[in-house]
């Protein structure tokens, strides 16, 4: 197996991660912005008030997204696999 090949499936695997990770952060971050907001121009600070909207948004988004996260999952896999007899040929 070449370092060429090692750094490609390395940087396919960021690269999945990150598309993975994407909508969970993006939906943290814009939830707990829309909360830090409103707390500072209520000037509430409640600790459950910022963690509770955002478990919830997580966890539909992970709803919303989790078929298209396990079928580019499922994609990284099935290329890895069918790159096993190039990776062992030296090619």
């Amino acid at each position: 197996m070449s370092p060429e090949a090692v750094l490609d499936i390395g940087m396919q695997g960021l690269l999945v991660a990150a598309k993975l990770g994407a909508p969970i952060l993006v939906t943290a971050l814009v939830v707990g912005f829309a909360i830090s907001l409103l707390q500072s121009i209520t000037q509430v600070q409640e600790v459950t008030l910022s963690f509770v909207p955002k478990a919830v948004a997580v966890a539909i988004a992970l709803v919303v997204a989790g078929n298209w996260m396990i079928a580019e999952m499922i994609a990284f896999t099935n290329e890895l696999f069918s790159r096993i007899p190039q990776l062992l040929a030296g090619g």
